[in-house]
């Protein structure tokens, strides 16, 4: 066992082993520090282009993930090629799927603006071709040679009948023969008082010329269908004539291109067809107007005019000099794999290919996509979106409603991208451990794991190198710069933050936090740059906005409202120490742990558990506790001994075995009814042969007795005895430190249950002689007497063991 020094409680960085006089002094530092296996991963994982080799990075927060990812990927983007721009254009052939284009980068925007010229130009063009004199005197030959071939035929028709007393006449219900005589119609009395031969004549004649009047009649739609045929060619000449060199010009910036000829090909036979989209329309109904816009035409002037010519850029690079890197800070299905929007048009919602908007796959296609994992886990489909577009390899635009078969709406089905991109996920490592334990397509999604450190080594080269860190955080977050004295106090608290005097916090976040906060007080002080004394500040009003439960629980204690006693001894009561954690604020404080003993079975029980307050953890160091006594004091005879323990004035639950030796110290008390010292507190685990175990927060543990005692009076006696296996840990505040370094407060470290209990009563533990007999004296000899009295009273009452059942068993021995 040793009393510990003020050097081993707070482990004090020297000034002078920081290579610059101030953090604007000191060398850049590129990088993180001290994540060699998280570089080592990503870099794999960038660099690795086979399928699956997607990237999760899982760390603590703060530790600077998205920083290093970030430049990593910047770095490794700028050296690749720029990749492909797409967009979507009109299916002529089925207009429900958009084609997907893919171009070289940079050549996507300035077709969408020459086609958006070219519909303008449509749009003034054709109008003035249709409506100038050349055509209206070409449509006006036509018009009229078909109105000639007409009047010609039934002139021909009619002239041959009149020379046989038969004439062509216009009725209601068309065109009709009847007798004649000099050009006149016969009145019906006058055809009857014909002779009957005269009438015979007559009426062959009339049926005659009436299957000549038909055959005519039959000819016409042919004719019509011819008429229209040069019309309609007449149209595409015009129309041709008009727009022909529009396109050439479009045509010229994009001959290397086939995919754009082919679309341009089919731009233009569709213009010759559709033509009339870009003419004046007479007034038509509504449901007409829909019909036009659903198919992209509008009548001229409309703004859907010529809305299917345009083209749609989903992925443009104009300008890029690498591969792009995109953050998606909102995940959704939408904002992955895109959306496609309606326009409300005569009370009903329509959509066309232009209406579709890319998301961040599409963006980042070619390059690198970062996501927060949680995010995407919590946006509905957005998991299952994300993990079907990186399975096959394609991005696929469709909506929710779609994917879930949750409506019967005609709706767009863009032809699917090629997805070449690398997804790199950030979470923490709980999430990636659930993911890969629950979900089958993680592990072949996300083959690469880069794990960050929460810490790192402290030693003399670190310490230096730990100084740049700081100094890179200090000019990132643009703070004055930090002096010796402030970077060695940074460099402590952050071993601190660690719980480990031989390790450094690589939580980078929190110290940035904290530099700016101790910035504002070095301002307030009026000082030029942030010293130690800043610093402290600074980790004073943290600590200060945090501590008003903790203060409020220490002027409890002061008040004696909780029992806890920091003077004097007492038999089977001692102090343990327990931390709890409120909002991230950890802190330590005594409670009173007491025992008792009297005749039984060799039990030990522990109230907490009987009460269902006791954690698991708790009830197996309360058993170790019976394993101790049995295997060191029942070798030869039962233990004839029930105990208690319990901790007082405890009203919520308790877990963890970090008090087990205290309880041991408590029970051995009783036992042997030898007092302990109340000025001492104790933490510690222990197992079943005495040897005493690290805990946690020992430094919140020290400092909770400390505070107590200072608010009481420090009397000089006062400390608190921890494992000696956690001395590496101890990074106590300064004034605790300090007062130790005064002889005002004090802290033992010991390594086994004999150490400790000799701290606590002043009296040796004692070793057992061949014979296995205790020195008498020792705590050892008075535990092992009176657990053989209550042996012998046992064997008395013929107990053996078992419970009495006039109640005798459960009567106090004391």
């Amino acid at each position: 066992m040793a009393k510990l020094t003020a050097e081993q409680l707070y482990r004090r960085t020297d000034p002078a082993a920081i290579p610059f006089a101030t953090s604007a002094e000191a060398e850049p530092l590129t990088g993180l520090v001290g994540q060699g296996r998280a570089v080592e991963a990503i870099e794999f994982a960038i660099g690795m282009r086979q399928e699956g080799y997607n990237l999760f990075v899982f760390g603590p927060a703060g530790t600077g993930k998205h920083t290093l990812i970030q430049h990593l990927l910047t770095d490794q983007a700028a050296a690749d090629p720029v990749p492909s721009d797409w967009a979507y254009v009109h299916n002529f052939a089925n207009p429900g799927q958009p084609r997907a284009m893919r171009l070289p980068p940079g050549r996507a925007a300035p077709l969408a603006g020459a086609m958006r010229k070219l519909v303008q130009e449509l749009r003034a063009t054709l109008p003035a071709a249709f409506e100038g004199d050349d055509y209206r005197q070409r449509r006006e030959v036509v018009d009229e040679q078909f109105k000639q071939r007409q009047e010609q035929a039934f002139m021909d028709l009619s002239e041959r009948a009149q020379k046989e007393d038969v004439a062509l006449v216009r009725t209601p219900n068309g065109l009709a023969l009847a007798p004649a005589r000099d050009g006149e119609v016969m009145a019906p009395d006058v055809f009857k008082a014909l002779p009957q031969e005269e009438q015979d004549r007559l009426k062959g004649a009339i049926e005659r010329y009436q299957a000549e009047l038909e055959a005519i009649v039959r000819k016409l739609p042919e004719w019509e269908r011819a008429h229209r045929e040069l019309v309609t060619q007449l149209n595409r000449d015009v129309t041709r004539f008009a727009v022909a060199h529009l396109i050439e010009e479009v045509r010229k910036g994009y001959l290397d291109l086939t995919v754009v000829q082919e679309f341009l090909d089919a731009v233009e036979r569709d213009v010759m067809e559709n033509a009339r989209d870009f003419l004046p329309q007479p007034q038509q109904g509504p449901e007409a107007m829909m019909g036009m816009l659903a198919a992209g035409g509008g009548a001229n002037g409309d703004p859907a005019s010529g809305r299917r010519y345009q083209v749609n850029v989903f992925v443009d690079h104009t300008g890029a000099t690498g591969a792009p890197v995109v953050y998606e800070d909102h995940p959704t299905h939408q904002g992955l794999v895109g959306r496609i929007e309606h326009q409300a048009r005569f009370g009903a919602l329509i959509t066309d290919f232009n209406l579709m908007k890319p998301g961040a796959l599409h963006a980042a296609n070619g390059g690198y996509l970062v996501l927060d994992a949680y995010r995407v886990l919590a946006n509905g489909f957005a998991w299952e979106s994300l993990k079907r577009a990186l399975a096959a390899r394609r991005v696929k635009l469709e909506s929710l409603e779609a994917m879930l078969s949750m409506t019967s709406t005609v709706l767009l089905e863009p032809e699917p991208i090629p997805l070449d991109v690398k997804v790199v996920l950030i979470g923490p490592p709980n999430l990636y451990y659930l993911l890969a334990a629950a979900d089958p397509d993680f592990g072949r999604l996300f083959k690469v794991a880069a794990d960050f450190d929460d810490r790192m080594e402290r030693d003399g080269g670190n310490t230096a190198l730990y100084a740049r860190l700081l100094a890179a955080s200090a000019a990132r977050v643009g703070v004055r710069p930090v002096d010796r004295g402030g970077l060695a106090r940074l460099i402590d608290h952050s071993a601190r933050m660690t719980g480990d005097s031989e390790r450094l916090s690589l939580r980078v976040r929190m110290l940035e936090d904290l530099l700016q906060e101790a910035d504002w007080h070095a301002c307030r002080a009026g000082s030029s740059t942030v010293d130690a004394e800043a610093v402290q500040r600074a980790i004073d009003s943290q600590r200060r906005r945090s501590d008003r439960i903790y203060t409020r629980a220490l002027e409890e204690m002061r008040r004696r409202t909780f029992l806890v006693e920091t003077e004097g001894t007492a038999v089977g009561q001692i102090n343990g120490l327990a931390v709890q954690s409120v909002g991230g604020f950890a802190f330590g404080l005594p409670s009173r742990i007491t025992a008792r003993v009297r005749l039984g079975a060799g039990e030990v029980l522990d109230i907490e558990r009987q009460a269902e307050l006791g954690g698991p953890l708790h009830s197996k160091g309360v058993m170790i506790l019976t394993g101790f006594l049995g295997s060191r004091f029942g070798a030869t005879r039962r233990l004839a001994l029930s105990a208690t323990l319990v901790f007082e004035q405890s009203y919520g639950g308790v877990d963890g075995d970090s008090a087990s030796s205290t309880e041991l110290y408590a029970l051995l008390s009783a036992i042997g009814e030898i007092p302990l010292k109340q000025s001492i507190a104790v933490t510690g685990s222990v197992d079943q042969r005495g040897q005493v175990q690290p805990i946690g927060g020992v430094n919140e543990k020290v400092e909770g007795f400390f505070d107590v005692c200072a608010a009481r009076g420090l009397t000089g006696e006062q400390g608190v005895m921890i494992p000696a296996t956690n001395v590496k840990n101890l990074m106590v505040r300064p004034d605790v430190a300090a007062a130790v370094a005064e002889g005002r407060f004090h802290v033992w470290a010991v390594s086994t249950v004999d150490e400790g209990i000799a701290i606590l009563t002043g009296l040796p533990a004692g070793e057992p002689d061949a014979g296995g007999n205790w020195p008498p004296g020792s705590v050892n000899h008075a535990v092992a007497r009176r657990l053989a009295k209550l042996a012998e009273r046992a064997e008395a009452q013929g107990l053996n063991g078992r419970p009495n059942r006039r109640g005798r068993h459960g009567r106090d021995d004391r």
